[in-house]
């Protein structure tokens, strides 16, 4: 029974040394070491959204430029349907066996004893002005003039706001008020916009306040006339069934056998008295745009400073020991030759770890600089008195090896204060 106790007793080593074998093998290999650098799929995850805002308003701007391609045109176009342009009238005009002609190039069409309308004749420039006064036309129909178009074409015409009264009135239902027969004929019309004086020449229709949104103006040559009108929203798609409007239309435009419609320019610059401000050259889409932006960006900081919500403290990544600091900002003071930053740092140092081991209080997280001094000629009744004084307080050092000296004389002073 001995005998076969002993192998059983000598079993469990046995069996144990191998469960052992893998701890002893040797230490565990170190921990990979994490890295701060940002990794692509950390930036994916950053910017993504980012990335899918600008994906859509890109995508928005290219369906909206698709969708816009139609062809736009401005305010009175004879060309346009819509509500503000004035294809009806001209429509009219051609049932009643007029023959008309839309153009762009008043060149050709200076001389001849028919009708010409010129919306906005203030974007013709000064020789075209004058080539159009000395042309011989039956009818002359401008459209909002200013005061050069008006000094040109149609004389003893001016805004009404030079006279002292309102430059402008709405466009409404008004009565004519005056002797012109196709004012009479027509009635009530939705006149408005540019007021006029008629001076004294002149007979002015649809009387607004102290101006007149229809000026008549004969010429003298060959029984011409002017017709100065405030607005042409009356001849629109949108005004010409209401009131008058049609009945007006007809009489100014159709009372000779052939009509020509100017079309101007609206990207010429308009001609104006004095100097421009800078707001002048500034659209008015722009400082729409400008509104836009600035809700934008105080809804995003509103929108981020919900998101990021309270400070919260967080660990180093590393631990950096103090020796390494040391010698970085140690060799940022040399790199900028901060000679005195450097200095001050020392001598600042030196005194809080002087002033606790002679007693001297800090005050306003600085020892008081005479209590100090006098604390150091105390312990130290040796050294001169102004020492200490110059060592802690003096003027900065002039080069590096001065540096290198007040270090070295710091320290020296620090061990003979703890150790006199």
């Amino acid at each position: 029974m001995t005998t076969s106790a002993t192998p059983a007793s000598a079993a469990p080593p046995a069996t144990a040394a191998p469960a052992t074998a893998p701890q002893a093998a040797g230490p565990p290999p170190p921990a990979a070491p994490s890295s701060l650098a940002p990794t692509g799929r950390g930036l994916w995850h950053r910017s993504r959204w980012y990335l899918l805002t600008v994906a859509v308003l890109l995508l928005a701007a290219a369906v909206l430029a698709g969708l816009n391609q139609e062809r736009r045109y401005a305010p009175l176009d004879p060309r346009s349907y819509d509500a503000s342009g004035s294809h009806a009238v001209i429509t009219l005009l051609q049932r009643e066996g007029l023959k008309v002609d839309i153009t762009a190039d008043l060149a050709t069409h200076t001389t001849g004893a028919d009708t010409l309308v010129v919306p906005e004749p203030d974007l013709l420039a000064p020789e075209q002005l004058r080539a159009l006064a000395a042309a011989r036309h039956t009818r002359l129909v401008l459209i909002s003039p200013g005061p050069a178009a008006l000094s040109a074409l149609a004389p003893g015409v001016r805004p009404s706001d030079e006279g002292g009264g309102p430059p402008y009135a709405s466009v409404r239902s008004t009565p004519a008020q005056c002797s012109l027969t196709e004012a009479v004929r027509a009635g009530s019309a939705h006149l408005g916009g540019l007021l006029y004086t008629a001076g004294t020449r002149g007979e002015g229709c649809y009387p607004r306040g102290h101006g007149y949104p229809l000026v008549s103006v004969p010429l003298g040559r060959g029984g011409g006339d002017v017709i100065v009108l405030g607005s042409g929203e009356f001849l629109s798609n949108e005004l010409l069934k209401k009131d008058g409007n049609a009945s007006l239309a007809l009489g100014l435009l159709g009372s000779q056998p052939s009509l020509t419609w100017h079309l101007p320019d609206y990207s010429a610059p308009v001609a104006t008295h004095g100097a421009k401000q800078f707001t002048d050259f500034i659209p008015d889409g722009w400082r729409w745009a400008a509104y836009q932006l600035g809700i934008a960006a105080l809804l995003a900081a509103v929108w981020r400073a919900r998101r990021l919500g309270p400070v919260v403290g967080e660990d180093l990544p590393v631990v950096v020991r103090a020796a390494e600091t040391t010698e970085g900002r140690a060799r940022l003071y040399r790199r900028a030759k901060a000679r005195g930053r450097a200095a001050d740092a020392l001598r600042r140092a030196a005194a809080h770890r002087l002033a606790p081991a002679l007693g001297v209080p800090l005050s306003a997280g600085a020892p008081d600089s005479t209590a100090l001094c006098a604390a150091v000629t105390d312990r130290l009744p040796d050294r001169p008195a102004g020492d200490a004084r110059a060592l802690l307080y003096g003027p900065p050092p002039t080069d590096d090896a001065a540096l290198l000296r007040l270090a070295d004389d710091l320290d020296a002073l620090e061990r003979q204060v703890r150790k006199p």
